[in-house]
């Protein structure tokens, strides 16, 4: 899926709500896409089914999960650090835990979580985190399409802090890639500390600023993401290592 972004120039916004993926016929059956056989990977339309981005990929809901159970608070979290560049603090010491073997039985998980964001300290980080997580919680914890969590429906919905409601995962794409600045100034920052070698700095935000905007009139290309680290004034001054230039007796 990502040599692809890259091979055909498209836009990194694919990485929001591509409809497509690459998939052979094991995963295309967990997936539920009808119409793939054989062990080869090929790239395969998703119009019309529960997939898109690599929010809805497998293995970025299976990480973003507990062993045996989803997770709300992982899930929003992943999303707000990797997608958005939105971390969130560490919780407070002695948090209570969920009643996890009430969760679908005795309880819904939302319900649980709403209890557990009556606490007005929680309520900060999960009030950010927790839509997020329920906007996928119609994948399960390797990410295989469901509509119950044990004996209670799923209820898909939420709504961001900035006011933007959705429900289910289509949606909360849809969303997320309503702000294209907002992830293309996330995916920046983190490319250009990965070529940089280094973390960003108050200096680094006019070439972060300036990259964002150019990629934004070139449709977001992927090239122009690269050319624009590459011409950027934080990658062209860089520091070398210094201990190459260090003599030894």
């Amino acid at each position: 899926f990502f040599e692809n972004i890259i091979r055909e120039d498209r836009s990194v916004l694919d990485f929001l709500n591509g409809k497509y993926t690459f998939l052979n016929e094991k995963l295309a059956e967990f997936y539920g896409v009808p119409g793939v056989q054989g062990p080869e990977f090929r790239k395969v339309d998703l119009t019309g089914t529960q997939r898109g981005g690599v929010l809805t990929q497998g293995s970025v809901l299976t990480v973003s999960s507990y062993p045996t159970r989803t997770s709300v608070v992982l899930r929003g979290k992943w999303v707000l650090e990797n997608l958005l560049n939105a971390p969130v603090p560490p919780p407070p010491p002695n948090v209570p835990m969920l009643d996890e073997p009430t969760v679908g039985t005795a309880n819904s998980l939302r319900a649980q979580m709403e209890e557990h964001r009556a606490n007005a300290i929680c309520a900060t980080c999960h009030s950010r985190m927790d839509p997020i997580g329920f906007g996928l919680e119609n994948y399960d914890a390797i990410g295989q399409w469901r509509t119950e969590d044990g004996k209670f429906p799923i209820e898909g919905t939420g709504s961001l802090t900035n006011g933007k409601t959705f429900t289910g995962p289509a949606e909360l794409e849809d969303v997320l890639a309503q702000q294209p600045d907002v992830f293309a100034a996330a995916i920046i920052e983190k490319m250009l500390t990965y070529a940089l070698g280094r973390g960003l700095e108050h200096y680094d935000r006019p070439a972060v600023k300036q990259i964002t905007a150019n990629l934004a009139r070139d449709n977001y290309r992927f090239s122009s993401l690269v050319l624009g680290i590459v011409n950027s004034l934080p990658f062209q001054q860089r520091r070398g290592d210094r201990s190459s230039n260090v003599s030894h007796p």
